[in-house]
């Protein structure tokens, strides 16, 4: 009975100081200058999201629209308290402006020794690196994203397009029962044969060859939706370090492994050989001997789309860093992850839009039409891709509607104050994450009109100046800004000229429509897929 008494009173005591710890954390908006969504524990704002009763973009918007009067709002994930900026202005002050009070992603682990002694291929990644060793990869690898290497890089990525439109073509005329595909397992194999390769330097076609090696480690790799990596994906977000000792990847760990001795052994052969191919290997390669750097007479590619994110100048610094091949690796890596899923969930979203809207597809279609009559028979090259302006067009709004990353975070690396010179002004302490809500300032009406409707023509001539640059942020803000937006929109205009130009997108039996989104924290994916018909536009060739 004493016993039982004691351990009532121990549960008890453990539960007061449980209570009183939430509520002490929960309390930390309570003094500030600025609303904040009220917490339920333990998620605090992000229980929505993480029960999975929302989609990603979904629970930005309601977010987003709790407090539609302020400039900036706070949030909690879990117990930490967070910023989110609502306001174009306070966007653009943070992210660029004040940048270096804000040069780092939230980490996942605090001490960055922690992360210089694993092998975990995406902390090493650009995407997680922090402070002067962030700036020093950014320059290092800037100087590979440039016009002249994504025309270097074109035609590679050139043939894995037409090597897909040509097997679709052979299938449809072959059966007509085949004519309707699923967007993401379509655009994921093709992603799949751009960055074997362009970042891997090996030739795969997943269309004819649907089980390869390549395509089915790639997508165990990324695989975010079955039960063990949904929770080994929770767990680093609660407890990174506890995962970090256990050795254990974000990624499954034999497959990271793989693409470590691929890349390695890849790179070997070439010197051995002294073959060279104008690919992220080689890039690498010119990296690991100090001799990638910009271009003097490198051209400011003004054609380059109206989304494109330009290199600012922490990436045009030189470096004559040495870089190891864990670190060199651990970026070959994140090319592949951004390649695999990113591009090829753009791609999804944009065929579904083309294909609810037909006049629109119709118009692009005579755009692509004028394109290949002027090119008289050569093939397509980066020049012609960059140049046709209703493209560029229908893929911003896409990514405008869209949006990859529907939330991107900045971490507050050392005390600062806020002022925006208008009365708002308050205290960031080091260590607090500021959230920018993407998907919410796509989808404001104050900086795109009836903004559920799908309308190009917001970035013609005419209208894209209006546009205000601290509300359309599809490849994020700022010098931290996505490094490959270039090869990105490179690739998604050259697989729609490709595709359009032999199909036309056409509603099937298995189409949702309206189009419907997972109720996931980790992946932007369609509840039942997006399913097209691709039906031949001449059926005689």
């Amino acid at each position: 009975m004493a016993f039982d008494l004691v351990t009532m009173t121990a549960i008890a005591a453990i539960l007061a100081l449980l209570y009183y710890y939430v509520r002490s954390r929960y309390r930390y908006f309570l003094d500030k200058p600025y609303p904040h969504l009220k917490p339920t524990f333990p998620f605090g704002s992000s229980g929505p999201i993480m029960l999975r009763q929302r989609d990603m973009i979904e629970h930005v918007e309601i977010v987003y629209n709790i407090h539609p009067d302020a400039k900036v709002v706070g949030a909690y994930d879990f117990l930490t308290p967070n910023l989110m900026l609502r306001d174009p202005e306070c966007v653009k002050q943070i992210g660029v402006k004040d940048f270096d009070y804000f040069t780092d992603h939230t980490p996942f682990v605090p001490n960055e020794h922690d992360i210089m002694q694993s092998d975990n291929m995406f902390l090493n990644s650009l995407f997680m690196l922090r402070g002067q060793k962030w700036r020093d990869m950014r320059a290092t690898l800037s100087p590979a994203f440039t016009g002249s290497k994504m025309r270097q890089m074109f035609e590679l990525m050139s043939e894995s397009c037409q090597g897909m439109v040509q097997h679709l073509l052979d299938e449809a005329r072959a059966d007509e029962s085949k004519q309707v595909h699923e967007m993401k397992d379509i655009f994921t194999r093709l992603a799949n044969d751009v960055i074997a390769s362009i970042a891997f330097g090996i030739k795969v076609n997943s269309f004819s060859e649907r089980e390869n090696d390549f395509y089915k480690r790639g997508k165990k790799l990324l695989d975010f939706t079955s039960f063990w990596p949904s929770i080994r994906f929770m767990l680093f977000i609660m407890m990174p370090r506890v995962m970090l000792k256990l050795n254990i990847e974000l990624m499954d760990k034999e497959m990271c492994q793989h693409f470590h001795a691929m890349i390695m052994d890849n790179m070997k052969v070439r010197e051995e050989k002294g073959i060279v191919r104008n690919d992220m290997i080689n890039i690498l390669m010119q990296v690991k001997r100090g001799m990638l750097s910009h271009q003097r007479d490198e051209p400011d590619v003004k054609d380059a789309g109206f989304a494109t994110v330009h290199e600012s100048a922490v990436g045009k610094k030189a470096i004559t860093r040495e870089w190891s091949e864990k670190e060199l690796v651990a970026q070959c890596f994140l090319f592949f992850l951004a390649g695999f899923d990113t591009i090829s969930t753009a791609l999804g979203f944009l065929a579904y839009e083309l294909m609810l809207h037909p006049e629109v597809q119709d118009r692009l279609y005579e755009e692509i039409i004028g394109v290949d009559e002027k090119l008289n028979g050569k093939p397509l090259n980066y020049e012609a891709v960059q140049g046709m302006r209703y493209m560029d067009m229908v893929v911003s709004e896409s990514l405008r509607l869209w949006p990859p990353a529907p939330m991107v975070d900045r971490y507050c690396n050392r005390d600062y104050t806020f002022d925006d010179g208008e009365g708002l002004r308050f205290k960031l302490e080091k260590g607090v994450t500021v959230m920018i809500p993407v998907a919410g300032l796509h989808s404001d009406p104050k900086y795109f009109p009836d903004p559920k409707r799908f309308d190009p023509e917001r970035f013609n001539e005419e209208n894209r100046h209006k546009i205000n640059p601290g509300a359309y942020l599809p490849f994020g803000v700022g010098p931290r800004n996505c490094i490959g937006s270039r090869f990105a929109l490179m690739e998604v205009k050259s697989v729609i000229f490709y595709l359009l130009k032999n199909f036309t997108f056409e509603r099937s039996d298995k189409t949702q429509v309206p189009l419907k989104l997972k109720h996931s924290p980790a992946v932007l994916a369609a509840e039942k897929g997006i399913w097209i018909r691709f039906k031949p536009r001449k059926l005689s060739n």
